[in-house]
């Protein structure tokens, strides 16, 4: 199903499953993990039997941020994939979902260090699951560096302003369970079970109509650019079509029968 030597993809029914797959580097990004992260995007946008993504990290860790011997100039794996990123040039802002907003919902399953690049990706996905153990922080300043992967533009609009400055001032680490407090993750489980919880909520995606998930993702981001106002008459027009679908229809009919709908996306 494609993938790279750093980036592992699997189908689990309606669910793609993207890990980051690179453990002896505590899945540190690389040229290969970018380029597959972006191609698992857009195959999750393009195949409709497609219904939710978890991304995941594998060897107990989700994503320890950029590989900084890379950053150094100290060479990168995957010279093989140099050409895609000179024919795209933002192809590595889109795979860490800076400049991509995947059309169905996005599940980070976070188990071990979810720290630097990793807390950036995780600011692009809709639902977030941990391990009890696991780690999160932004470290950039500490290192003399930027969050640059959109943290000091996210980050306050997810999570409270001064919760978001300390993470970003400070380069401290955050245990899960902070995190949970704060807001930046939804589901604190016990170490080992991320993976498995976030199947579980992709499940439930997946037992809903498909046009009526992706337009309501569509529409909460959307909102959150707009006055109340706009926002709520943005709605309207993005809402009131799906009430003409087979898949309303199909929803209407499997509920006064009392019964689970087969929803045919259309």
């Amino acid at each position: 199903m494609g993938g790279t030597e750093h980036l592992a993809v699997r189908r689990e029914g309606a669910t793609l499953i993207l890990t980051l797959n690179r453990p002896e580097a505590k899945n540190a990004l690389s040229l290969p993990m970018l380029v597959g992260l972006y191609d698992g995007w857009v195959a999750a946008d393009e195949d409709d039997a497609i219904r939710s993504v978890v991304l995941t990290g594998a060897g107990g860790a989700f994503c320890a941020g950029m590989d900084l011997k890379a950053l150094a100039g100290k060479g990168m794996d995957g010279e093989q994939y140099r050409d895609r990123m000179k024919a795209d040039p933002d192809l590595h802002w889109k795979a860490m979902l800076r400049h991509h907003r995947p059309r169905k919902p996005v599940i980070a399953a976070v188990e071990g260090y979810c720290v630097a690049g990793g807390t950036e990706i995780l600011q692009g996905t809709d639902i977030r699951v941990a391990g009890e153990s696991a780690t999160f922080g932004l470290f950039e300043v500490k290192r003399g560096l930027f969050p640059i992967g959109g943290s000091t533009v996210r980050l306050p609009r997810q999570i409270p302003r001064t919760h978001a400055l300390e993470m970003l001032l400070t380069g401290r680490p955050y245990s899960a369970r902070e995190a949970a407090g704060i807001g930046l993750i939804g589901h604190v489980v016990p170490d080992g079970t991320a993976l498995e919880k976030a199947l579980a909520i992709a499940e439930q995606i997946n037992a809903c109509g498909p046009l009526a998930v992706e337009a309501v993702k569509a529409s909460v981001y959307e909102a959150a650019e707009m006055s109340e106002a706009d926002g709520l008459a943005a709605e309207l027009k993005r809402g009131w079509p799906i009430f003409d679908t087979s898949d309303a229809k199909e929803g209407s009919r499997a509920f006064a029968e009392k019964r689970a709908p087969e929803f045919r996306r259309a």
